[in-house]
């Protein structure tokens, strides 16, 4: 039984690199046609593009769905289940924690971010199905995998799938947790210390304004 269905939606990034991925194929196969006068070379990079295109579109990502037993990544033309009493934790990403992301084997902008990438940080493997590069929620089972999906009702997302006794704690999650509170907090140290130097330099500008005036009229 379907409990609730996320849909995808491109966002303006996720278009224009899948424009720019689009021209960039069409115009190194026109230039081999041109160059090769059709041979064998401009033939098999062809059928090499085009079944690239179709091995990418396998894993496009669609739609999200929850019923009561599973969670679905629906993509035209695939799905990745995942039973939800093996859901271990759900939680919300910030986007500068996925700049440790790069891809292995999926696609990067060409409608969307989908497939095997590698974390830098962790050394580990994950999966993501997203449709922009913002908005993640994470998912880990009980087998500690990790997957990674964006979601424009986040917040709805993790609150339908959170375990019913609550995340497992991860001691990781924690480390990154306090990272990026003391990066929030020398932030905002840094900011509140621009603040105050700029004080400082108005006060000691207005001394002089004010020494000044005082020894123009000592002079007078």
């Amino acid at each position: 039984m379907i409990q609730s269905s996320y849909k995808y939606r491109f966002d303006r990034r996720t278009i224009y690199w899948t424009v720019v991925h689009l021209v960039v194929f069409v115009l190194l196969g026109v230039a081999l046609y041109v160059l090769y006068e059709g041979g064998y070379l401009s033939a098999w990079f062809t059928s090499f593009i085009g079944a690239l295109i179709a091995l990418m579109a396998l894993s496009i990502p669609r739609k999200i769905v929850v019923t009561d037993q599973t969670l679905e990544i629906r993509c035209l033309l695939d799905i990745t289940e995942i039973r939800r009493d093996e859901i271990a934790s759900v939680r919300r990403v910030d986007t500068r924690q996925m700049k440790w992301l790069v891809p292995i084997f999926g696609g990067c902008g060409f409608f969307g971010y989908y497939g095997h990438f590698l974390d830098l940080r962790r050394l580990d493997r994950v999966r993501i199905y997203a449709s922009k590069w913002s908005n993640f929620v994470e998912i880990k089972d009980i087998y500690e995998d990790r997957l990674y999906v964006s979601c424009d009702d986040a917040d709805r997302l993790v609150a339908e799938l959170t375990p019913p006794g609550g995340n497992r704690p991860d001691e990781e999650d924690d480390d990154e947790e306090e990272e990026e509170r003391e990066d929030s907090k020398s932030g905002e140290d840094s900011t509140a210390k621009e603040c105050g130097n700029q004080s400082s330099s108005e006060e000691d500008n207005k001394g002089e304004d004010v020494k000044g005036g005082n020894n123009g009229n000592d002079g007078n």
